[in-house]
């Protein structure tokens, strides 16, 4: 009987730990898609010397399919203005961007753990700087 009471005392805590390796593996997943899909957007950006309207709401699009998301909740700070290549370094021609996106549930167990659904929340942000391959016509 002992040990049945143990039992029943330990167990919630290891499916919970299961529960979080699971959940994990499944942002990390999502992470390494969105980081992806961001590589692929500058590479683009790049050759046009700018992130385009084009370019950010096919990023958005796909963002939301891989997330499960609405395309709304994805955020996209880009540079509009169109850079170009110089033969110099010259900072104010790289492209800047940053894209955000949230990740709806952090820990498995949430309440059991006392964190509220809301504090579960959280986002991923990838931020960067990139040189234009756009030459001056």
């Amino acid at each position: 009987m002992k040990q049945f009471i143990v039992l029943a005392a330990v167990f919630p805590l290891i499916v919970v730990f299961v529960m979080q390796f699971s959940l994990e593996q499944q942002n990390q997943n999502r992470i390494s898609q969105l980081q992806e899909l961001v590589y692929s957007a500058k590479e683009q950006a790049k050759q046009e010397g700018r992130f385009s309207q084009a370019i950010k709401s096919e990023l958005a699009g796909e963002i939301a399919s891989c997330f499960g998301i609405d395309a709304s909740e994805v955020i996209i700070e880009a540079d509009e203005r169109v850079h170009y290549r110089k033969n110099e370094m010259d900072a104010r021609e790289l492209i800047s961007y940053k894209v955000k996106a949230p990740i709806e549930k952090i820990m498995a167990g949430n309440r059991f753990m006392g964190i509220s659904d809301a504090e579960n929340k959280g986002w991923y942000v990838v931020e960067g700087h990139t040189a234009s391959e756009k030459l001056p016509e």
